[in-house]
């Protein structure tokens, strides 16, 4: 059985500190915020997005101009994603076969193939420290023949992408913790595991990946697309006890507080979600005691920060009451303050959980969490 820990990922860009959250810049920034200020809250890493970048501004443009650090000014390491979840929104305009997806821009409408070669070859070139294989993530529901071939697609395109790597041909070896083995100024590269909700092909999934013997990390893929709560715990647990230890494991899309918290009582270290930064966008924010929506009339007059005692710019400066007033005024800096606060919660909230677990008492910190939210200051 998987339990909570701490580690450390080396990467050509710096230390990643796990378990830990990454904040999304898919399109090369994190909306509403600058590097800088990423720098200023803690991020250790960033999220950018392989199929929105070779659309706008292009890969060779990024490529001209440094690679995607220099581009974005952004120091420390970069995860892309192959691009496969982006192709799934896609459904009435791509078609998936063998070689690859075929799909149209949603910018222009152009036709674009995007092979599993091709999404290694892109985000070599973009400069990133972790590189994610392309893979197919069914969406749910899902019968079990239709995920067996999604998954059968999902391992065969991961096998073409550690070939594609090994030139010249050298056999690349999984991350080792203890070690802290990596591949140098390339980077590194995860392995998906797919199969939805049916456990056995999860198993199978896993299996054929780390028989590869190539990769530095395994990530699961195709959850939270629409099972209930229940089935996504269940089946991320069942999967993170299967991992191999010395993978880090990387939990793709998930980020609701409650779930970082769960996850990480799995086993998993890496985590993504754009749950911050768009719930910002929308006027949710979120505190130690649950989620409140600054829209709220309670809020109208309400002189307090966020969140009493948070240390975040806009929790040092601003009250609720004027947050409210930029965000039914439309204001560009109520997605800024917002944005700012909510990536401080998450961050923090991460920070808090590591030096719990080093401390050995996670589930001290799991059971007070839960106690908080259930106090007042929420909606």
């Amino acid at each position: 059985m998987s339990r909570p820990r701490i580690n450390e990922i080396e990467t050509p860009h710096g230390t990643l500190h796990t378990p830990l959250f990454m904040p999304v810049g898919t399109a090369g920034s994190v909306k509403a915020v600058s590097s800088e200020e990423l720098e200023e809250l803690g991020a250790e890493i960033v999220l950018g997005n392989t199929y929105h970048l070779m659309l706008r501004p292009g890969t060779e443009t990024v490529q001209r101009l440094g690679g995607l650090h220099s581009f974005m000014s952004w120091r420390g390491p970069i995860l892309t994603d192959s691009g496969g979840y982006q192709v799934l929104s896609l459904a009435k305009t791509r078609k998936i076969r063998g070689e690859g997806v075929e799909f149209r821009s949603h910018i222009d409408g152009e036709t674009h193939l995007l092979t599993p070669e091709r999404a290694i070859e892109i985000q070599q070139a973009l400069g990133s420290d972790i590189m994610m294989v392309l893979d197919e993530c069914p969406p749910y529901p899902v019968t079990e023949s239709e995920a067996r071939r999604s998954m059968e697609l999902t391992v065969e395109w991961a096998k073409r992408s550690l070939q594609f790597l090994k030139s010249p041909p050298s056999p690349l070896c999984p991350f080792d913790f203890a070690q802290g083995r990596q591949r140098g100024e390339k980077g590194g590269i995860f392995g998906i595991i797919q199969g939805s909700v049916f456990k056995n092909l999860r198993r199978e999934c896993l299996e054929r990946l780390v028989a590869l013997d190539g990769f530095h990390g395994l990530a699961v893929g195709g959850l939270a697309v629409g099972e209930s709560k229940e089935l996504l715990y269940e089946t991320a647990s069942e999967v993170a006890s299967l991992i191999p230890q010395v993978y880090p494991r990387y939990a793709m899309g998930i980020g609701l507080p409650e779930d970082l918290v769960e996850f990480v009582g799995m086993g998993y270290d890496l985590f993504d979600c754009v749950v911050p930064t768009r719930n910002a966008r929308n006027g949710e924010l979120f505190t130690r005691s649950g989620a409140l929506q600054i829209r709220h009339a309670r809020y109208r007059e309400d002189p307090r920060p966020i969140e009493e005692n948070c240390p975040c710019p806009t929790c040092r400066r601003y009250s609720r009451g004027y947050l409210r007033h930029l965000y039914l005024a439309k204001e560009i800096l109520s997605a800024r303050l917002n944005t700012l606060h909510n990536l401080h919660y998450y961050l923090s909230l991460l920070r808090e959980i590591r030096g719990a677990i080093e401390k050995g008492d996670y589930e001290a910190f799991r059971r007070h969490f839960y106690e908080n939210r259930r106090g007042p200051g929420g909606d």
